[in-house]
């Protein structure tokens, strides 16, 4: 099924599921002195790709990790500012790459090996990136730690939702059941 919607703000193109929905989002112009300021990389480690990682790795040690959804630098212009700053990154897509269980098992094992002070945990709005969540409390229950978890939604206009604020994991477009 092809639902296209169309509004002022949002060009929609629906091909199954919400999260691979096709999407336009204008954006105005930037203004004079907008982007005159060069923000400096936060990163701290490399890699960053949860498939790539050595758990063994010492910048886990007394780590704050920041855990995310691999869009969510892309859609949230203040990522560095806001939540990379002092932490360690680790990326994945919970829906596009292939052993999610291998991830499970390789955060467990961060986890096990490491002091971590806190998660962070980002990703976007849309239902597959749900799985970030999903994995890292997979993960948390197998290392059997108790580590305090924050967790944040990148909305697709990318800003992040307000608590409580409904996202498109929350919506029904029709012809489609949608999750809740």
């Amino acid at each position: 099924m092809l639902i296209i919607v169309v509004s002022a703000v949002v060009t929609l193109v629906l091909c199954g599921v919400p999260g691979s929905a096709v999407r336009s989002l204008p954006r105005g112009e930037a203004k004079e002195g907008e982007r005159a300021g060069r923000t400096e990389s936060e990163l701290r480690q490399w890699p960053i790709q949860l498939k790539l990682l050595n758990p063994a790795a010492p910048y886990f040690d007394d780590a704050d990790l920041l855990i995310s959804g691999d869009c969510v630098p892309f859609s949230y212009a203040d990522f560095y500012r806001d939540f990379l700053r002092d932490k360690i990154v680790i990326l994945f897509h919970p829906k596009l790459d292939t052993n999610v269980e291998g991830y499970v098992t390789k955060l467990a094992e961060i986890f096990s090996q490491h002091a971590i002070r806190s998660i962070t945990v980002l990703h976007m709005e849309v239902p597959c990136c749900s799985g970030v969540r999903y994995v890292v409390e997979r993960a948390l229950k197998r290392s059997e730690k108790e580590i305090p978890v924050k967790e944040h939604t990148i909305l697709i206009s990318g800003r992040v939702a307000e608590e409580g604020e409904r996202t498109i994991r929350h919506r029904t477009f029709p012809g489609h059941q949608g999750r809740r």
